[in-house]
């Protein structure tokens, strides 16, 4: 898929203050470490990811992500009758009905001729959003798309830490599934999409992307709510997951050259989801690319979900780190399996 017409007019994010350090995690885990004999610093050590944040549990969704789509309207050049979509995409949302995006457009006071849709596809939603967002626009059918996610995952942090401590069967090898939810953090991204024409100074240029789908690997990563407390659960095959991962983006960066004519040097900046250390160098080496290229957030941010890439790419921008006329490639995967892979222009 490619796109003539679409730009990315504003991006903002927003982050909770309380810090859960890998440190704090494992101390909390002190039963569980006792019982075991597990060598402290290993969680630390095996995914790079020195700390997360979180918000309060009883926080919603809507609450976090109207945070983040504030700052895109405090700043946009945009006016607010010109924002015809708006489209809620993250992993948590407040209830199955009804959707999620209905709370944001009245927190934000979008107006009634705003379209709303949640659209969820685990950690891609937000990539998945920018899609069918740039479709739209160079559709015709809208002027500007509202992008928003906002992830909270301190109950699934909470659930994790019991299941873990108080579950006296548990051994090494059972303890692995629970692994992947200690390096989850939290977080609120939001991006307002236009057509070209409705600015007057540059901006990142959509330009298009791939997608692919491994949906035989859909039971590696599952996640839910508990009947109990309605807290959140999951419970991922890591390695496998991983393998099965670095497979279908191999598959998908090959395909992503053929559609955007690019090569293996062509990205001056490369931003992955953020899960962590091992799977950043794998991904790395198995595509070709050049790991200096790469901007990182989860050593502090942890894996924020749907949240993750784009925030990851609004801290690159904020930090000096894309530069004027930089291609920028975007490589995010998620569970089911999929993976999207996109290319920007970078404008400053």
């Amino acid at each position: 898929m490619q796109f003539k017409n679409v730009v990315i007019e504003s991006m903002g994010y927003a982050l909770p203050e309380e810090r859960w350090t890998s440190e704090s995690i494992e101390d909390a885990l002190n039963p569980l470490y006792t019982r075991l004999n597990l060598p402290k610093g290993r969680l630390a050590m095996m995914t790079g990811i020195q700390e997360r944040r979180h918000w309060d549990y009883k926080l919603q969704p809507s609450e976090i992500s109207i945070l983040a789509g504030r700052k895109v309207l405090e700043k946009t050049g945009i006016p607010i009758d010109h924002i015809d979509v708006l489209i809620h995409a993250s992993v948590c949302r407040n209830r199955l009905e009804p959707p999620t995006a209905a709370y944001v457009h009245e927190g934000l006071k979008l107006t009634p001729n705003t379209q709303i849709f949640d659209l969820s596809n685990a950690c891609l939603g937000v990539l998945n959003a920018i899609i069918v967002g740039a479709s739209m626009i160079e559709a015709g059918t809208a002027r500007s798309v509202l992008i928003v996610s906002g992830e909270n995952g301190r109950s699934l942090l909470d659930w994790t830490l019991v299941q873990l401590n108080e579950n006296v069967n548990l051994t090494r090898k059972t303890i692995k599934p629970f692994f992947a939810n200690l390096t989850i953090g939290s977080g609120a991204v939001s991006l307002l999409l236009c057509h070209q024409k409705w600015i007057s100074s540059s901006k990142p240029i959509l330009l298009g992307g791939i997608t692919k789908t491994h949906s035989s690997a859909c039971q590696l990563c599952e996640g839910g709510t508990t009947d109990v407390s309605n807290s959140l659960s999951m419970q991922t095959d890591a390695i496998t997951l991983l393998k099965e991962g670095i497979q279908l983006s191999k598959m998908a960066w090959n395909a992503f050259k053929e559609e955007m004519s690019w090569k293996d040097d062509t990205a001056q900046c490369i931003i992955t989801h953020q899960v962590g250390h091992q799977h950043r160098l794998q991904l790395y080496k198995a595509l070709n690319l050049d790991p200096k290229k790469d901007f990182s957030t989860f050593p502090y941010l942890g894996n924020t979900g749907s949240v993750a890439l784009p925030l990851t790419l609004c801290q690159a921008d904020e930090s000096k780190f894309l530069n004027n006329a930089m291609p920028v490639l975007l490589l995010g995967i998620g569970s089911g399996l999929s993976t999207l892979m996109l290319g920007i222009q970078w404008q400053n």
